[in-house]
């Protein structure tokens, strides 16, 4: 098998990830971050041309003021979040002049720019965990909430925080017993259904938008963000919302708003609750969610890579890339072994390998079979633990 580089683009393998959509929805100095990823069409998707008043008039004539009471119970539970942050500046013309006339005499400052940054958030227990999304509170060196009724505000520490779903837990201390809202089943909820966000667009405190659930299982992509079962909504959604709950007409959360199209109107997404329980006892306890990482690039094998390699194969998977320091070196793997089963189970596809190494456990122990220069090998790797802060 020829050791020729690959020149066909690979793919970054980045095991048990999710995914974001066109716009972070926190607020920065009233910006935020804007990717023209386009949104991929899902079969569970439902067209809904119905008008704010059509859809208000449908709610008054069979359950009057339902939505009204709901928000009413659990409003008091969504809160805002406020971040506060500094970075250096670039250093001006001027100290760049000086520096060159006078030489290393003369004394350079650069000064810290003060940034500000603004989300929503809802108590998850009466002694005040709140979650949010990881984007609002990142790199914020302080972080103040919040509450309804509450004559001030509670400083925060952040608990856990995950980047791949996009989740952070904050803790406060408050003075009594806090309200809380109460998880739903995003498995369960169905297209079509009434949907009702809270939050703090712009700034504005405990804003309420209407909508239905438009569809489920969306994929999306903003920046290294992967996800791939976000809800999408109508239920207006703008930036400041980053955080705050997206509810069902029991008041129940089945999920966490965070990105809209930046392209379109009505066009928004959470992450369902149901994915953030799963995770949720790991990020208060542990800080962080444990996730496998072998540290690799992949592909398909393709007919033209089988025709490349030489190699009478027309499934498998094409190692492109071994991070330096990574199980997968430690485990000898190199670039070009194609992988053809991982613990006798045969791999067809770049996705079901994915998939079989995000369902592996960091520590654990799998065989892989590999072909390599046309010779059949066997490989033992020991699946490591993903450090964001490598990165």
């Amino acid at each position: 098998m020829s050791n020729k580089p690959i020149k066909t683009a690979l793919l970054s393998f980045l095991a048990g990830t999710l995914l974001t959509g066109s716009f972070w929805l926190g607020v920065e100095n009233a910006s935020y971050f804007k990717d023209q990823t386009e949104t991929i069409p899902s079969q569970s998707s439902v067209s809904t041309p119905v008008s704010a008043v059509q859809q208000a008039a449908f709610l008054e004539s069979n359950n009057p003021n339902v939505i009204a009471k709901m928000v009413e119970e659990v409003g008091p539970a969504v809160v805002k979040i406020e971040t506060e942050s500094s970075q250096k500046t670039s250093l001006s013309e001027r100290d760049l002049f000086f520096r060159q006339f006078f030489g290393g005499d003369y004394p350079l400052s650069q000064p810290e720019q003060r940034r500000e940054g603004l989300g929503s958030g809802f108590i998850i227990s009466k002694d005040g965990y709140i979650l949010t999304n990881h984007h609002v509170v990142e790199g914020a060196q302080t972080i103040r909430v919040n509450i309804v009724g509450a004559e001030k505000k509670y400083v925060a520490k952040i608990i856990g925080q995950d980047p791949e779903l996009d989740l952070a837990v904050l803790k406060i201390d408050p003075d009594q017993n806090l309200p809380v809202l109460k998880m739903g089943d995003s498995d369960q909820i169905r297209v079509g259904e009434w949907t009702v966000a809270i939050g703090n667009p712009y700034g504005l405190d405990h804003s309420v938008t209407v909508g239905v659930l438009s569809a489920k299982q969306r994929p999306l992509n903003i920046g290294q963000a992967k996800f791939k079962n976000l809800l999408q909504t109508d239920a207006s959604i703008n930036p400041g919302n980053s955080g705050g709950p997206l509810l069902n007409l029991d008041g129940e959360v089945i999920g966490i708003n965070t990105a809209i199209n930046a392209e379109a109107q009505g066009i928004g997404f959470a992450i369902p609750i149901n994915t953030v329980q799963e995770v949720l006892e790991d990020l208060i306890h542990k800080g962080k969610v444990s996730r496998p990482w072998l540290g690799v690039s992949i592909q398909d094998l393709t007919p033209e890579l089988a025709k490349y390699f030489d190699v009478d194969m027309k499934e498998g998977v094409v190692i492109g890339y071994v991070a330096t320091g990574s199980p997968a070196e430690k485990a000898g793997l190199k670039q070009g072994d194609i992988v053809i089963e991982l613990d006798k189970q045969k791999m067809t596809s770049s996705d079901q390998f994915v998939k079989a190494i995000a369902d592996t456990k960091a520590g654990s122990s799998h065989t892989l079979l590999i072909m390599r220069n046309g010779e059949f090998k066997s490989v033992t790797v020991i699946i490591g633990e993903k450090n964001y802060n490598s990165n």
